[in-house]
């Protein structure tokens, strides 16, 4: 007999073992485990009788609100594939999206109705809300092979193109287990706030898949803003907090305005670099550790974390989760991976049963992104001889300044530690004489004057702290660094506006 596997399962499973136990907290609204796999049900026979298929895609564009996993848990149970779409797109975007995955149909919050709907127009598929999706509760979620597609991601598209990451039943279901039970120690009684975004890969299985595969309760929050965080956070007694370094910058900054903090038994960072005075600056303020970890769309997306049993290391994003090899290989090799010795420096590698199915529509891309059963994530990293593996940038960020290597995630970690620097972007700018120049695009903290005197300063404080050809010799000012939906900066857009300015200049 063939095995079966859903990830619907994370959900149904909790019903039957903990039906009463509170599964969703949104606003006055309080959700069991049992009443939301029901109204998941309902939402899935409502979907059958639109006719979807096992196998079919169905596109999701809804914010952190109970729509989005009744919906998500709906689709699943129904044994279609959920497709997120990012709620910053625009219609011509998204509708990219619907085409390209291939989808039968669209489910769209109200509020983001305006841009769902001209999208499907385009993509000539119907759109509905969630809350019209209503019948009578199948009786159980529709099986699937372990292998099938279980929802498909969209890169950000920073490099071309988005494109659609397949990931399996398989890949998530162990991504949210490794998370609750080897990387970490998750219980019923803890409490996630889910302010990441769920229709990005690191808030739907870290904060939600995760939470639920333990039994635990998870608290949404719509729209992150740190000071409502801290709140939310004291008032339904939040334990455990996911996020990007600049949540966790706007969180330091809240809380020398709040008046409570909240009493944090576990942190995880994730999606970029976090800078070390970042990292000592919450621990000071909150009292809770942070744990770094690494992951992509890719890789569901967790590949590596801070973990208690092999202890933390600051600066590393730890060891391996549970079931994957994470290591270190020559960047050069195209179609061969060859691993480095411990030390040295390469692109970070990633095999295990975290490993995406593959590209969809784009077997090319595919065969160029694994190689040899291995990830190639396009990330350079060392690993050390305890095993912990430090991510050193992306080579896309990378800035080569005549002729030798600068790492933006080194210089803005050193910048940090300015007093007068509230958040610091690194990029390379074009320049006649060195190929590339460094700047520093600087959110400056609310007592600093942004003006030529204190770029200066900054200037020269990068020339104490760094080597010759590695501190910034230009600073530009922005009150705030453009984000994308999953909170990360993007210095894409940093480096076009800043190569024409500079260009003009």
């Amino acid at each position: 007999m063939n095995a079966t596997l859903s990830l619907a399962s994370v959900l149904a499973e909790q019903a039957k073992r903990r039906p009463d136990r509170i599964a969703l907290i949104e606003g006055e609204h309080r959700i069991t485990f049992g009443e939301l796999w029901e109204q998941a049900r309902g939402q899935a026979a409502a979907l059958i009788a639109l006719g979807i298929r096992p196998g079919d895609r169905v596109a999701l564009m809804c914010p952190n609100t109970a729509e989005f996993p009744r919906a998500y848990y709906a689709i699943l149970a129904a044994g279609a594939v959920v497709v997120p779409v990012h709620l910053l797109l625009t219609a011509r975007e998204a509708a990219h999206v619907l085409r390209d995955s291939g989808v039968t149909l669209m489910v769209c919050h109200p509020l983001f109705a305006p841009v769902g709907e001209a999208a499907a127009s385009i993509a000539d598929i119907p759109c509905v809300a969630p809350d019209s999706l209503a019948g009578e509760p199948i009786p159980a979620f529709v099986s699937r092979a372990p292998e099938d597609p279980a929802v498909i991601f969209y890169t950000s598209g920073t490099t071309g193109t988005p494109k659609g990451a397949e990931l399996s039943h398989l890949n998530l279901v162990m991504n949210a287990t490794v998370n609750a039970f080897d990387a970490n120690d998750v219980r019923p009684e803890h409490v996630t706030l889910g302010a990441l975004p769920l229709f990005h890969v690191f808030g739907q299985t870290v904060s939600m898949n995760s939470t639920w595969r333990a039994g635990a309760a998870l608290v949404l929050q719509p729209r992150f803003d740190a000071a409502e965080a801290i709140r939310l956070m004291v008032a339904e007694n939040v334990d455990t907090f996911h996020g990007v370094p600049t949540m966790y910058i706007g969180l330091i900054e809240a809380a020398a305005r709040a008046e409570r903090l909240p009493a944090l038994r576990l942190c995880v960072s994730g999606g970029a670099a976090l800078p070390g005075a970042v990292l000592e600056a919450f621990e000071a303020t909150f009292g809770a550790q942070i744990l770094e970890g690494y992951g992509l769309s890719e890789t569901s997306p967790s590949a590596a974390v801070n973990q208690p049993d092999f202890g933390s290391r600051a600066g590393t994003v730890g060891h391996p989760v549970w079931g994957v090899d994470v290591e270190i290989a020559d960047p050069d090799l195209g179609r061969a991976i060859s691993l480095l010795p411990t030390g040295e420096l390469g692109e970070v590698v990633v095999r295990g049963h975290n490993v995406f199915n593959g590209y969809i529509g784009n077997s090319a891309a595919t065969q160029e992104a694994v190689v040899d059963g291995w990830f190639r994530t396009g990330d350079l990293g060392v690993k050390d001889e305890d095993g912990f593996v430090r991510i050193v940038d992306r080579t896309k960020d990378l800035i080569i300044r005549g002729g030798f290597n600068v790492y933006p995630t080194e210089v803005e970690a050193a910048l940090l530690r300015h007093p007068g620097i509230a958040q610091v972007a690194v990029i390379g700018v074009p320049d006649p004489t060195y190929g590339e120049e460094i700047c520093a695009v600087v959110v400056p903290t609310e007592s600093t004057l942004p003006d030529a005197d204190t770029a200066a300063g900054i200037i020269e404080y990068g020339r104490e702290q760094l080597a010759k050809h590695k501190y910034p010799r230009r600073v530009e000012f922005l009150n705030e660094l453009p984000l994308g939906p999953s909170h990360k900066v993007l210095k894409r857009e940093l480096r076009l506006r800043y190569a024409v300015a500079h260009s003009d200049s």
